[in-house]
């Protein structure tokens, strides 16, 4: 009432309903599990990529300068690593993550991934290289891309693309935070206090993390915009969704042409990726300097952030051969300038386009494999198809600098790695090519 006894002209008053999520029959304020769990996820990439992926370029320089070991020698180590971890990931990671869980796998592999680079600083002799990388390899297996695609698949269907891109981000991060972390360490202490200090970091983190959120998902969770569908039996939005759900056979697996398209395609484009990212700024470095060789590389990191999240986005939208596709032809774009560049201006302009397309060689295998195969098998197909991406950018550096060798300067090796993403691209649009020309052939026949 006013104070001459009138109710006010609103009254009564209506207050529009608080905002709340129903999970059963309780109440609940808390955010949807599947976003904590997306958060954990870019933190095991930050560390699984920061000193797994990032940090054996750095270490090799390291080992090298403390012990002066060949880099030859040093080189052929972290080859091995990458080997043995690609044979890791395709015999035993995905039937690891089924049976026992992220949450034990994700601590395991973040002691081994420790323990590994600790051993590094404390080694005498060359061959105890091969022994570091090789428990070093453990974790890598259990924190690299298939790890991250299997932590967050369970939690999401509509909206996998973006809840992976902002998980695998994490990955970019790792380039940008803990690699030079490391070198900063090592320039202004020693190698071992930067190897301890990061690694003590990472299981402080990780360890935490993973017990209090990497739990199974509970049947009343899901994502908001599913509706209470279940997200692991939400219906599929491809034609190729159509994959029976038989038992899981290995060699009949590899001879499928579904699978042959997703995986040779993104093998081919980071082979091509790493290779010339390890050769990046030895490339640029005669043209523009090493210091704006190093802003080039920063600029090529920012564009994988930026081209993850906005095709997360569009991976969500449209069939992801159609993107992954568009994904092959920008880098071939920004490829073709770099091969023809005489000025930084354009320099700086093809590795801002070949960057947009770099962390999506990550993602986009693991949506393709949801798009394509029934959910029971996707722990072990995303596993195999990241195995024989590993196997084959493994030695993309080694191409590089082969060709580099040969003809004195870096344009046969740029050729190629435009040549191997146009491969790629028609190899993994193949499908939706086909299935559009026998539509075509139907209704003309009708």
């Amino acid at each position: 009432m006013s104070e001459n006894g009138q109710r006010p002209s609103g009254w009564p008053i209506k207050y529009r309903a608080m905002h709340r999520s129903i999970i059963g029959k309780k109440l609940t304020l808390l955010p949807y599990h599947g976003w904590l769990v997306v958060a954990a996820a870019f933190l095991v990439a930050l560390y699984g990529f920061g000193l797994g992926f990032y940090g054996p370029g750095i270490y090799l320089v390291a080992l090298n300068t403390l012990h002066g070991w060949p880099t030859s020698e040093l080189s052929s180590a972290i080859t091995a690593y990458y080997v043995l971890g690609a044979t890791l990931l395709f015999f035993w990671i995905g039937p690891l993550f089924d049976r026992h869980g992220p949450r034990k796998v994700v601590v395991v592999g973040t002691i081994a991934m420790a323990s590994g680079v600790i051993l590094l600083a404390l080694i005498t002799r060359p061959w105890q290289v091969y022994a570091a990388f090789a428990v070093m390899s453990v974790g890598w297996a259990t924190m690299s891309g298939a790890a991250i695609n299997i932590i967050v698949a369970p939690w999401f269907d509509r909206r996998r693309g973006l809840a992976l891109g902002w998980a695998l981000n994490g990955a970019s991060a790792g380039g940008i935070i803990i690699a030079p972390l490391l070198t900063f360490l090592i320039v202004n202490f020693d190698f071992a206090f930067a190897i301890a200090s990061v690694s003590a970091s990472m299981l402080a983190t990780l360890i935490p993390v993973a017990i209090m959120v990497l739990r199974p998902r509970r049947a009343n969770e899901y994502d908001p915009v599913e509706r209470a569908a279940d997200p692991d039996t939400a219906p599929r939005s491809s034609p190729a969704s159509a994959v029976k759900a038989s038992g899981f056979r290995l060699t009949t697996l590899l001879r499928s042409g579904v699978f042959i398209s997703i995986s040779i395609p993104f093998a081919l484009g980071l082979k091509a990726q790493v290779g010339f990212l390890t050769h990046q700024i030895g490339f640029l470095a005669p043209t523009i300097g090493t210091v704006a060789a190093g802003w080039a590389v920063s600029l090529t990191t920012f564009a994988a952030v930026l081209g993850r999240i906005v095709t997360g986005y569009l991976a969500d939208r449209f069939d992801r051969r159609v993107v992954a596709c568009v994904n092959f032809i920008v880098q071939m774009f920004g490829m073709a300038i770099l091969a023809t560049a005489t000025v930084p201006t354009m320099l700086y302009l093809g590795c801002a386009f070949f960057g947009l397309g770099v962390g999506n060689t990550t993602s986009l295998p693991g949506l393709l494999v949801q798009q394509e195969f029934p959910k029971q098998h996707f722990a072990r197909i995303v596993s195999l198809v990241v195995a024989i991406n590993q196997f084959s950018f493994a030695f993309g550096p080694s191409l590089l600098g082969q060709l580099e060798q040969a003809e004195g300067s870096y344009s046969a090796g740029l050729l190629a790695c435009l040549l191997m993403e146009a491969l790629a691209a028609l190899i993994v649009i193949s499908p939706v090519a086909t299935r559009y020309s026998k539509q075509a052939r139907c209704k003309g026949e009708a």
